[in-house]
């Protein structure tokens, strides 16, 4: 593989495990103790480069944010128009919850339709500066999508494992751009064992959520926009659907990073991990006080996004649970759809389960008291609900009748 220069403010990986420095400019997985990698940057630096005002004068899109990012001057961005999603208040559920103000971060306006679209962005950017060719990835659907997508764009070939219970829109659109996709009978570590069993046969690079640096760094621009939306200041409370957690792991990076530059003050929100009932290790450990996940045993969500049993990043978002004095909510899947349907038909606002489930999560924990009547509240809708299944529209007129129109 041929060396690259990363941003000017890159210093180097750590890994997260140990804190051990490994070099920038090579292509990485894991660190050598077997632990997620993280870009570092010298952020007196980058603080002194740029400033609030020049990123609002940039188009409205991802890239604004270039200096929190790895890319070098010469990394080519392998780019589908990944724009500024906006941020949608629910009048209708702040008024039932009791909640002073709920803003809803629609990720579903992204290419792909999916929050994916901005960590593939950024990893497939670097994956083809470090002049790769092939990668792979297991995925829960959205990011098989997006590896597709931007791997087509960037001319690369893309092999990706998903369960074979995927949502059929999801499962049909990743093979529809162009990957070599299998449907595996089995979840989402099983697809990561096929994976990783055929690297060295396969030659491909394993894209497994944080088995590479580079996707975390492409979902801390949620986090960048959600300060700049919030005019540099921050909710009080996060809620974010959680399967790996690079979210969560990204986006606290980035709250750090601009607070060390200065350009947010105050407390950082607390951060929430929504998971369900029927695969929570994170909530599991969190509820425990522990710092490590367990692997979950027998699995019966049906919420994709979040049914991860055994996260490689499990301890790294249990970090951000305690360092922010967030917390784990773990959703029943009944509640989650009867959620979904009530958002959709009664603010117009067509939510994917995972984002029902932070909303779920919301109304427990506002009568749990952990969320309080006057705080700020962000919640994050992770694709557009047009990528899960929907119930049937059943009803139907034979235009050769008379309508009867007192049995509308």
């Amino acid at each position: 593989m041929k060396k690259i220069v990363h941003s000017a403010f890159v210093t180097h990986l750590e890994c997260s495990e140990t804190g051990e420095h490994h070099p920038k400019d090579t292509l990485l997985g894991l660190s050598k103790a077997g632990a997620p990698l993280i870009v570092r940057y010298d952020l007196d630096a980058l603080g002194a480069a740029i400033d609030k005002e020049t990123v609002a004068a940039r188009p409205p899109d991802m890239w604004r944010y270039r200096e929190f990012l790895p890319l070098g001057p010469d990394v080519e961005v392998i780019s589908l128009g990944e724009n500024t999603t906006p941020l949608v208040r629910v009048p209708t559920v702040e008024k039932r919850l009791g909640v002073a103000e709920v803003m809803i971060k629609d990720e579903g306006r992204l290419p792909t339709g999916s929050f994916k679209g901005r960590g593939m962005a950024t990893a497939v950017s670097m994956a083809k500066a470090f002049g790769v060719k092939r990668i792979a990835i297991p995925t829960a659907g959205n990011a098989g999508a997006g590896l597709a997508a931007y791997a087509s764009r960037a001319g690369i070939e893309s092999f990706v494992f998903t369960p074979a219970d995927t949502p059929e829109v999801t499962a049909s659109e990743i093979a529809f751009h162009g990957a070599k996709a299998w449907r595996v009978d089995g979840l989402v570590g099983d697809c990561a064992k096929i994976v990783a069993d055929g690297t060295e046969e396969m030659g491909w690079f394993d894209l497994t959520t944080l088995k590479e640096p580079y996707r975390v760094e492409g979902k801390k621009t949620m986090g960048l926009e959600l300060a700049e939306q919030y005019g540099w200041t921050l909710p009080d409370v996060i809620f974010f659907p959680t399967g790996g957690g690079v979210c969560l792991i990204g986006m606290w990076k980035v709250f750090e990073e601009l607070k060390q530059i200065g350009w947010i003050d105050g407390p950082l929100p607390k951060m929430v991990a929504v998971q369900s009932t029927g695969c929570g290790p994170i909530v599991e450990a969190f509820n425990a006080g522990a710092r490590d996940v367990e692997p979950w045993g027998d699995v019966t969500t049906e919420i994709h996004g979040v049914r991860v049993p055994n996260p490689l990043g499990g301890k790294m978002v249990l970090e951000v649970l305690y360092e922010s004095n967030g917390f784990g909510t773990a959703v029943d899947d009944d509640a989650v759809h009867e959620t979904r349907a009530r958002v959709c038909a009664e603010e117009g606002l067509h939510i994917c389960p995972e984002g029902a489930a932070c909303l779920v999560a919301l109304e427990m924990e506002r009568e749990a008291g952990r969320v309080g009547q006057q705080d700020r509240v962000a919640v994050f809708n992770t694709a557009s609900g047009l990528k899960s299944p929907m119930p049937p529209m059943t009803r139907g007129l034979d235009k050769d009748q008379v309508v009867d129109y007192s049995t509308f």
